[in-house]
Order: structure tokens, then sequence, then C-alpha cells
């Protein structure tokens, strides 16, 4: 009857959608996105501008041998991991916090969050350049990637929420610390969704570099870049099953949402040459942010991720 046909329409629907979920953000599937990325089969990156910079190199030996484990506790449950370089004339107590035989007296940290399927190594290269400028560097790793890939993906908005507690990992570390915020893709929109959170006074500045204006926006953009499919009612249904599983909606998922609540210094740039996160997205963003500076840089001929290297 219509009725039973409904129904199994349902069913099959809620099995595409748990289907599209794993794919995309269940880091133990046997098939995911992040598998086509790392394996260069996905459209709109080019990983070939990060392999020839010999500076890359240096900078991944440097950040292998000087990192240092962190953990802080979760939002919700438990605890994510990420790495740690204290910078130059930083010295570590036998508590574990700034000792008073630091020598350092700027007391700048910079939080780096990485990119979807990255690592923090990935930004190894920033990471070097803002040690050498005098700056401690804070590397966490999202949810569902390297030490966290235990957990789902959280696309930078639970990363959002976990960001609080790095930042008090900082704070708790030396109270008069200056935080700068920065990241990259994933990692740039989720500085974007901490944006509109209580930060603490200790954060100065954001600079983001090619995010996203929202999940739901850039899985739209992927159904048709790597999986070929139709947005609706395909990304209804995963949105559905990603509410039940990870507990968060796609829509709900929204940098230009917060960043209508931001009030510290942000800088936005983008390549104008991304296809990955579309370039359209800088704009979206720039108008979103309620902070009173704001500054937006785009980058000529520059592809996904690879403005600093324009």
């Amino acid at each position: 009857c219509a009725a039973g046909a409904l129904a199994l329409g349902g069913i099959g629907l809620s099995a595409v959608g748990g289907t599209l979920f794993d794919f995309a953000l269940n880091p133990r599937a046997k098939r995911s996105i992040m598998a086509r990325i790392n394996s260069g089969a996905a459209s709109g990156l080019d990983a070939s501008v990060f392999a020839a910079d010999p500076f890359r190199q240096e900078a991944l030996t440097w950040f292998e041998e000087a990192k240092r484990p962190s953990e802080v506790p979760a939002f919700d449950h438990g605890t994510v991991h990420g790495w740690h370089v204290w910078g130059r004339g930083v010295v570590p107590g036998e508590d574990g916090r700034r000792s008073s035989a630091s020598t350092d007296t700027e007391h700048r940290y910079l939080i780096m969050c990485h990119g979807y399927s990255g690592r923090p190594s990935d930004l190894c290269r920033e990471a070097l350049m803002a040690h050498r400028a005098g700056y401690s560097v804070v590397l966490p790793a999202a949810r569902g990637h390297e030490a966290n890939s235990d957990r789902y993906v959280g696309m930078g908005w639970l990363d959002a929420k976990d960001l609080l507690q790095w930042i008090q990992f900082v704070i708790d570390f030396d109270p008069e610390a200056r935080i700068a915020l920065y990241g990259v893709s994933m990692g740039g929109a989720e500085i974007m969704m901490a944006s509109g959170l209580d930060l603490p006074a200790q954060v100065k500045c954001i600079v983001e570099d090619c995010g996203y204006t929202s999940v739901w926006d850039e899985f739209a953009v992927q159904m048709g870049n790597i999986m070929h499919l139709p947005v609706h009612p395909l990304l209804d249904a995963a949105d559905a099953v990603c509410r039940m599983r990870a507990g968060y909606g796609f829509k709900e998922a929204s940098a230009v949402a917060q960043l209508a609540h931001a009030r510290v210094p942000m800088l936005f740039l983008h390549g104008s040459a991304d296809t990955f996160v579309p370039f359209w997205m800088l704009d979206a963003v720039y108008e979103a942010c309620a902070s009173p500076q704001k500054e937006k840089v785009a980058f000529e001929g520059a592809g996904h991720g690879a403005s600093s290297y324009a």
C-alpha cells in the first residue's frame, strides 16, 4: 500500500543518510571523504604547492622534534589531544605552569587549528614562523583526527566549544597570556564559530584562512564536487543522522551566525582560485562579522589553503 511504500522509502533514505554521514564524518568508516582527499582524488585540492616547498620539510622536522603532547577536557566528555611548543624564554615550572624563571616578556601565544582530513603538523610551516617570531604555539587535533579519531568529526562546530578549553589551557599556564587564534579551512570555520562565544579577555585577535560559511553550505558544495549527488533529499537525511549520532545539525553549525556576535579584531584570508571552499564565502563571512575591527585579503590565484604560499 501507499503507506508501506512511504515507510520503506523513509527507511531507505535513512540508510542513505547513515551512509553519507559515515562517508563524511566517521573516521573509522572503510570508505570516506578523508580517504579520497588523502589519496588526492578530491577535486579542488592541489597538494603539490605544499610538497614543492623546501621550507615545509625543515618545518616538519622541527615540529616533530619540538612538539610536546597536550590534552584538555572536552566540552562534553573525556579529553581531546593536541601539541604545544613553548616559545623561546618560556620555562614551565614543576607545577606545569609558566615559571618565574622565564625570560620571555611578551606572553604571546598562537593557537592553530588545522583543516578537514588533516593533522596539526599540516601547520608546521606557519608554526615555525610564529615560533621564530616569539610565539608559543598550541596545535589542537580536531575531533575525528589524529589522536582524537575515536570521535566523530565536528566540522569546527564541536571543536569551537573544545577551543574554549584550549584557550583556558594557555591561560592556566600563563594568566598574562596574549592569545591569537589562527585556523585554515575547517580550522578557519572553527575559530569563526568560536568568535561568537564568550571568549576570555586574553584572546586578542583571530585570523581565519578559507573557512566556510556553514557546514551545510560546504557539504552542499562537496555533494557535487566529490560525491556527484543531489543535495535534496540526501543531505537532509545525512543531517538528521548527524543530529542523532554526533549531536549537531549542518545548518546550526554556522560560522555566519556566530560571526554576528564577534567582538575581537578579525582578519579574513582566502585564495581567489579556491573551489574546495568557494571564494565567494570570503565576502559572506566578512560581511557577517560584527567585530568593529575587521579586514579581508584575497590572494590572487591561490588555491585552497594556499594563501600563505602565494
